[in-house]
Parts: structure tokens; sequence; C-alpha cells
């Protein structure tokens, strides 16, 4: 069995925002603290190397990497959620090139699949500029990674964040070669990812939005996947998977208002993971956002868990019903493109 990489470097706990924001260094030391405890083979840590600015670029404007890159070594705000510190630009480099290292590993065949364990995120960042917390496009950084380098022509990308992955979804919009899928929150900051917004030109229904009411749990999310995200994703058929792994949509968030344990997050990385072997295609995650300590170290390692075999995720039915009009919704919107 191959190992199951994971990216992380100290260095990205050096990026804070300041006093009392959520997307705080300590995230990554709760993570950190509960690894240094793990018993689970066929794991294998590795420092990232930043990304270049040719690897920046295929997904960002040259205008927002310089503005990004004029507040190294200070202090500073890029917009009013997001802050700097000195160390800010490298670790967004530093997540970046997590992203990038593990599609080059997972592409290589060195290892089974890969999590980039990365704090500033990314999902919310734009082409022309930073968002929401995030700096650079990680998971955006990665797919352009694995289209220009690997020549992979479908990339499934799911983001599971409780917020919407507005920034991902601009940036391939209208693209056929990245199918964004998107379980958020709704209403909830940006404001974005309504059912309406499906893509346009060529990535004309390659942008699957699934707004969801407060509430839903495990169950509901698993029925989003089995009804609607992977049976999209059979028919499209890519090959290679990200996944924008927020874990703020677990219950105990102080930023979301879902009720998703860290079983359940486990079990969605299983369906994801079952999907990839299936069509012999690589799977890397990574970490988004997820702002209470222990619900986060939880659910990462629970999604580690299952990425490095160490357990089989339980997949629970059990649905709140908060979920079932949601769901109809987003089918309805999609059945134009797909057969579901």
């Amino acid at each position: 069995m191959l190992e199951t990489l994971l990216l992380y470097d100290d260095r990205m706990i050096e990026h804070d925002p300041g006093p009392g924001h959520p997307e705080r260094p300590d995230r990554l030391r709760a993570i950190e603290a509960m690894l240094s405890l793990r018993t689970t083979t066929h794991l294998r840590i590795d420092a990232p190397k930043p990304a270049t600015e040719e690897q920046i670029a295929r997904v960002h404007t040259f205008e927002h990497i310089a503005r990004v890159g004029a507040f190294a070594g200070q202090y500073g705000s890029l917009d009013p959620d997001t802050h700097v510190s000195p160390s800010s630009v490298r670790a967004a480099a530093l997540a970046a090139g997590a992203a990038v290292q593990a599609v080059d590993e997972v592409c290589a065949g060195n290892v089974g699949n890969a999590f980039a364990l990365v704090r500033p995120p990314g999902h919310h960042a734009v082409a022309g500029r930073p968002m929401g917390f995030c700096l650079f496009n990680n998971v955006a950084v990665a797919a352009a990674h694995a289209r220009a380098v690997h020549l992979k022509r479908r990339i499934l990308i799911v983001d599971w964040d409780v917020h919407h992955g507005n920034g991902t979804e601009s940036i391939f919009y209208d693209t056929d070669s990245v199918l964004f899928c998107s379980l958020h929150q709704f209403p909830l900051y940006p404001g974005t990812g309504d059912t309406s917004a499906v893509g346009i030109g060529a990535g004309l229904g390659h942008t699957v939005n699934v707004p969801l009411q407060a509430g839903a749990a495990d169950g509901d999310y698993a029925r989003v996947f089995d009804e609607l995200v992977l049976p999209i994703a059979e028919q499209y058929d890519p090959d290679f998977v990200l996944v924008s792994a927020g874990f703020d949509a677990h219950r105990d968030d102080p930023l979301g208002g879902m009720a998703l344990t860290e079983d359940g997050f486990a079990n969605l990385c299983g369906k994801l993971q079952s999907f990839a072997k299936r069509r012999e295609i690589g799977m890397v995650l990574t970490l988004e956002g997820g702002y209470d300590l222990a619900g986060l170290a939880k659910s990462v390692h629970a999604c580690i868990d299952v990425l490095a075999g160490a357990v089989a995720p339980t997949n629970d039915r059990r649905t709140s019903g908060r979920a079932e009009q949601d769901l109809r919704a987003a089918q309805q919107r999609q059945q134009r493109f797909w057969k579901l």
C-alpha cells in the first residue's frame, strides 16, 4: 500500500492575522499536536517548497501577486478580513507550494494520496485580489499545475468548507477542464453560491452549487454526495480529484451553523477516495477553514485515518431533513446538464 503524504511546515504558523482573528496560528498547532500522538502507519510527512511566481500566475494576475508580495516583512490589511504579518507572504507561498508538491508526488506515483496541511487558506482568493482570509488560491494553483505540467484534462474539485468557494468558482467558471462542486451554508459569507451559478461558455454546467440551510448534519451531506455530487462526477469522468477541505461545517465551529461531526467528514473523504481508487486517479486534499481547534484537529485526523487506510468510514445516512429541499433544488438546476 502506498503511503499518504502530509505536506506541513512550521513556517506557516508564523502567519499571524492579529489578536482575536479566527484564522490563527493555533489552528496548525492543534493539528500538529494531534499528529504527534498518532500511531497510524503508511504516512509520510514532508516540508513543502514555496510556489513559484510562474505557478501562482497561472490563476492570479501579476498585479495581485505584486500587491501581496509588497507586504513581505510587513504588517498590513489586504481587505477588512484579510490581515498579514511579516511572515505571511512566505506562508502563503508555502501553502500554494504544498498543494503543487502534493499534486506532483501523487501524479508521480510516489504516494497514494496527499493532504496539504496549510494556512493561510485559499478558496476565497479570486484571480485579481485576496479575500476572506485567503492570499493565494491554493487549490486553484494546484489544479492549474495539474493541467499544465501533468496534462490533466478533467479535474474534479469538491469544496465542503462551510463557506462558498467563490474564488475557485470564478477562476474556473468558463472552462470545462474543471468541474467545481461546492456544498456550503447559505446564506453566509461571501453571499455567493446560489444554484443559478452554473458556469458560462465552455464551462456551462461545470459549476455545481449546493447551498444548504443551517443545521445540515452528517447524513444530509452524505445524501448530497450520493445523489448529486458523485453521479455528476461519474459522468464527468475526471482524471484527478482535488478537495478544498474546510472543517468549519463542524457542529462546534464558531463561524458556521452546520452539524457535521468528524465522522461525517471522514465519510465524505472516504466516498471521494473510493471514487478515485475505483477510477485509478489521484486525489489531493488542501486545508481550508475550520476554527474550533478541537473540531478541526479531530476532523483532519479522521480524514487522514481514512486516506491512510487505518479505518473504514461509517456511512451515516440518517438525515435531519434540513437538506431535502436544498438537494432537490440543486438537482433540478443540474438536470439540464447531467442525468440525475
